[in-house]
């Protein structure tokens, strides 16, 4: 049998899942982490479940530790049937709108895109170089999250900027969590029983990370992260929308650059609030009183209506509303709150079903609901060996 595997790699992390591409079953998963500490792990599941400690000084080594993985569970690399090599790439700019066989050159564009995306990118390129050196034979596909969106209208994807500067920089909006948007829209298709290709979705992908992208019949025609994925919702640890002048004037009061960087990736969002991005904590202590917990999650819903009003308006109308990903999937409470007093727009969801615990694709809208609402689990690395199945044939 041929596989695919999955790579989604950071600067300093491999996740990497050994995947049917017809079926999306997995034969194995894991993670290799703090790349290049000395005090690094690998967790894998194969035929069993291990954990060990390691050195990874560099994505080579990282990869190596993964076939030795295979290898203690008798799984020899030559024996696993890899017949090609996803990587998930965050950040494709406008060029790349599709998968895209890996060579040189487009190894070497993925790394120049790092200046848009450097928390990502950077450790990709080097997660491509190392992966392509140890499976020299097998193809290498590039799946990038920006992709999908490459279908929006120029007045979706442009800042209001000078042009020329934009045009310079590549200031523009780019979107994120493609591959998530789109298996989750097909998925939800396949739910109803319908052509993607007739629907309006308004996908809302919640997690750490979260957007929200309107689909016209099967085209990404706007979403809420843009240049970077910081725009938009309000986030585990990022904070979403804020208004620019605001970043010029920490500036004038002694931020720099990084210290910006610092506060709005990784100090802002829930995390900001409330010391925590976990969205089951919040929700917790939200419930025992807590004051900054309450806002946090108002700030959450009020961000998310705000883009799904958006997008209603634009789309002239939802066949579907789609909640997926880790707090869309598993959240009862907030997707009641998103959709709280929304029958006007023909949306209305159904108590029981909303708080069912009931896993898979499902509906939780009420039989008199003109809208259909969804909670369809997401699939990325699926995504990902489908399309780099579809690509190498």
């Amino acid at each position: 049998m041929s596989h695919i595997l999955v790579i989604n790699a950071g600067s300093s992390s491999i996740k990497y899942q050994l995947v049917d591409p017809a079926s999306g079953e997995r034969f194995a998963s894991g993670l290799v982490e703090r790349i290049g500490e000395p005090e690094g792990r690998i967790v894998h599941r194969g035929a069993r479940e291990e954990e060990l400690a390691i050195a990874a000084a560099d994505h080579t080594a990282a990869f190596e530790a993964m076939v030795a993985a295979f290898a203690r569970q008798g799984a020899w690399v030559e024996s696993l049937g890899i017949a090609a090599v996803g990587h998930r790439v965050v950040q494709g700019g406008d060029e790349f709108v599709a998968p895209t066989l890996i060579d040189d050159s487009v190894a070497e564009r993925i790394l120049q895109l790092g200046s848009l995306a450097p928390l990502h990118n950077p450790g990709q390129y080097q997660a491509i170089v190392a992966a392509r050196a140890l499976f020299p034979d097998a193809p290498h596909v590039a799946v990038f999250d920006t992709a999908f969106h490459q279908t929006m209208p120029p007045s979706a994807y442009t800042y209001a900027i000078a042009p020329e500067v934009a045009a310079e920089h590549g200031v523009r909006r780019y979107g994120f969590h493609g591959i998530s948007h789109q298996v989750v829209s097909r998925r939800a298709a396949e739910f109803l029983g319908r052509p993607v290709g007739e629907l309006r979705q308004i996908v809302l992908h919640l997690g750490n990370g979260a957007s929200a992208c309107a689909i016209d019949r099967g085209r990404s025609v706007d979403t809420s992260m843009g240049l970077t994925p910081l725009e938009g919702l309000v986030m585990g640890t990022r904070s979403g929308d804020i208004d620019p002048g605001a970043l010029l004037h920490l500036l004038r009061a002694g931020y720099d650059v990084d210290d910006l960087d610092r506060l709005l990736n990784a100090r802002s969002g829930l995390l900001g609030f409330t010391g925590t991005n976990d969205f089951r904590d919040v929700r917790a202590a939200a419930e025992a009183g807590d004051a900054a917990a309450a806002l946090a999650i108002d700030l959450y819903a009020r961000r998310i209506r705000h883009y799904l009003g958006a997008y209603l308006v634009e789309l002239g109308g939802a066949d579907t509303i789609v909640f997926t990903a880790g707090v869309g999937e598993n959240n009862a409470a907030l997707r009641a709150e998103v959709c709280a007093d929304l029958e006007w727009f023909g949306i209305r969801i159904d108590a029981d079903r909303n708080e069912s615990t009931e896993r898979g694709a499902r509906r939780i809208s009420a039989d008199d609901s003109r809208v259909e609402v969804l909670v369809v689990p997401t699939d990325e690395e699926a995504e990902i060996a489908r399309q780099t199945r579809q690509l190498v044939g």
